[in-house]
């Protein structure tokens, strides 16, 4: 059984007000993640379980401190946030009672003053009351230096946090800050009375078995195979309808298919099935593939502070030297959508213009010579005793990514570029070495919007980069004041219109400066066993099991 559905982010333009974006449906109507299959019935208690093959291994359980794209499906099943974002770019009300507008109340014209009702039928795993002290703390500790936290940004604008009442918390806007609503999406509130009561929430045991208030509870983990959650029957929302939530992790994409093929797992997580098994895929019996377009951007990301990369030129003459047509339809047979941006196409912000990628090694080459990079005895370019060698890494059973590897090591070879390949197990790609820039550069699939909105300062502003100090996910540590500045602007603008323009021209400058090499946008193939009903895409969110909850047997 095949479903070759297409679903994007449904980004209008109400929904890209950010702040203002929530519907009036939304603001009704406290339970709109995903939609019922029609004619189908959950069953009125857990029943069955759900076996979920990722690539990567989850290591990363406190939902706010620093972590990777498949700790999600655990934090999205464990925690729960004041707000959530369905499939349709539609903020919905979570944790609260209502999102907030300045229509409701709930925000102040200017946008600084913010009133929060939560629910009062809310339970932490361990039988304690979810009240506003919660999210205060969880706040708080977000912010606090001694704290290892994710992401600040915007976090680090909140003042004067009061609890009115166990149900009703407010707080101030130092500034305003446009795209706050959609950090809440993914703001996972934890438990004061847990780690408000540890001196060190850096190395509580709650982050190897934590607490939250979702569908899902803690239940097993075996290190470096698989981890199971159990269903919470005190959950205050939607299910959960079935008993146990199960991540095996299975780190070579080849090997996660054939498990797929053979009925040992039930769902495809990330990185999903690999383009060049969708085929077989599609004529699977009893089986649902759907091809989704993502909002993830494949690319190679170059680190800016190591020396080969400082000058535009080797960037340019780099990115003239991928051939991107053979990498994604020979590769990656013709699905992805190539792409000259990090904006997903399916979003209202996406710049549609930008210059088109350009595949000619003998300009790449004659632009080498002109900024001065030699070719020496070994045919590698060099310029002030730099020569022009660096490493590049995945992690490793990525088959599709290290094919590409190897085809871009020839093209790069061709214009005296030496690239070697150096992969490492997803734990080690995705700890410091990533999240503190100790690569040279990597083959990387990243998402960079939060939700549906369109602010990138966690990627691209200068005050976000760890390894200089900073709180954020500037890895590539890329510096660009102008670009920092429009950040700023576009952060504390309301207006859809003018916001676009900002980011617009974000994207602009983005390009011509090249901080990492675009290869496409993916377009990710789902497979889930045709019985799993409740399955609802959702490009988003970072998880593919954000609402899990309402999974059931059909």
């Amino acid at each position: 059984m095949t479903n070759n559905a297409k679903s994007g982010s449904g980004l209008s333009r109400r929904h890209a007000l950010g702040l203002m974006g929530a519907s009036a449906a939304a603001l009704l109507a406290p339970n709109l993640l995903g939609k019922p299959a029609l004619g189908q019935t959950p069953p009125d208690s857990p029943t069955g379980r759900v076996i979920v093959g990722v690539s990567q291994e989850p290591t990363v359980f406190n939902p706010l401190m620093p972590k990777i794209e498949v700790d999600d499906n655990i934090h999205f099943s464990i925690f729960d946030a004041l707000f959530r974002i369905n499939e349709d770019g539609v903020i919905v009300p979570n944790l609260a009672t209502e999102v907030p507008t300045q229509e409701n109340g709930g925000i102040s014209e200017d946008g600084l003053q913010w009133r929060i009702q939560l629910r009062d039928d809310v339970r932490w795993h361990d039988g304690a009351q979810f009240t506003a002290d919660d999210v205060k703390f969880t706040l708080e500790l977000i912010v606090n230096p001694d704290f290892r936290s994710w992401r600040t940004t915007g976090h680090n604008l909140v003042r004067d946090i009061e609890v009115v009442s166990p149900t009703e918390i407010t707080w101030r806007m130092e500034e305003p800050f446009a795209p706050y609503m959609s950090f809440l999406t993914e703001t996972f509130i934890v438990p004061a009375h847990i780690l408000g009561a540890d001196d060190n929430p850096n190395e509580s045991a709650f982050n190897r078995a934590p607490i939250g208030t979702g569908a899902f509870r803690w239940g097993q983990r075996t290190a470096g195979d698989n981890l199971t959650l159990v269903a919470n029957p005190e959950y205050f929302g939607e299910g959960p309808y079935i008993e146990e939530l199960i991540f095996r992790y299975i780190p070579d994409m080849t090997v996660l298919f054939t498990q797929f093929q053979s009925g040992d797992i039930d769902l495809v997580g990330r990185s999903y099935i690999t383009q060049d098994n969708y085929e077989a895929a599609r004529n699977l019996p009893d089986r649902v593939v759907d091809l989704v377009p993502a909002t993830s951007i494949e690319s190679i990301y170059l680190n800016l502070e190591r020396p080969q990369f400082k000058e535009r030129a080797v960037r340019e003459a780099l990115y003239l030297a991928l051939d991107r047509d053979s990498i994604v339809d020979v590769l990656y047979y013709g699905l992805p959508n190539q792409t000259e941006t990090f904006m997903p196409r399916q979003s209202y912000y996406y710049h549609d213009s930008l210059p088109t990628h350009e595949f000619n090694l003998e300009k790449a080459r004659q632009i080498l010579d002109e900024a001065g990079w030699v070719p020496g005895n070994d045919g590698i370019r060099a310029k002030d005793g730099v020569r022009l060698s660096f490493n590049n890494s995945t992690t490793t059973g990525a088959h599709l990514r290290e094919q590409a590897q190897q085809f871009v090591q020839q093209t790069f070879r061709d214009i005296g570029v030496e690239m070697n390949i150096e992969n490492l197990p997803a734990a080690v790609m995705w700890g410091d070495f990533w999240g503190q820039s100790q690569f040279d550069t990597a083959m990387v699939g990243i998402t960079y919007l939060i939700a549906a909105d369109p602010d990138v300062t966690n990627r691209f502003h200068s005050g976000a980069i760890a390894a200089q100090g900073g709180r954020g996910s500037n890895t590539g540590q890329y510096a660009n004041p102008e670009v920092d500045a429009l950040l700023e602007e576009g952060a504390q603008t309301f207006d859809a219109e003018k916001r676009r323009e900002i980011y617009l021209r974000v994207q602009e400058l983005i390009r011509e400066d090249l901080p990492f090499l675009p290869l496409f946008a993916y377009t990710q193939v789902y497979g889930r066993k045709a019985g799993i009903e409740g399955f609802v895409p959702n490009t988003n969110t970072r998880s593919e099991t954000w609402h899990a909850a309402g999974w059931y047997w059909g």
